[in-house]
């Protein structure tokens, strides 16, 4: 899958698709965040709706890297997602 790299307060994010479907199927995405520097290891996940492509992968290339800041932002910790399993 592809993935994204950004930087958000000095601290680097690996971005990629969870591959998982939701019931909404392609009405709606989730996106993992993988801290790559800065700190422990921290993996989080935001989920959002495309408003162009409704493929995974074009859906993320459209997003901008502020766009995809604002979802790391308001992203959930790994243990709170099933994306991740609830692991911590």
């Amino acid at each position: 899958m592809p993935r994204r790299l950004i930087e958000l307060n000095g601290e680097r994010w690996s971005v990629s698709s969870t591959g998982r479907t939701t019931q909404y199927t392609r009405d709606e995405f989730s996106l993992v965040f993988t801290r790559l520097s800065g700190g422990a290891p921290e993996r989080r996940v935001a989920r959002y709706s495309p408003v162009g492509s409704k493929t995974r992968e074009s859906s993320l290339a459209e997003l901008s890297e502020e766009q995809l800041q604002d979802l790391l932002r308001r992203s959930q910790p790994s243990w709170t997602t099933p994306e991740l399993g609830y692991l911590r």
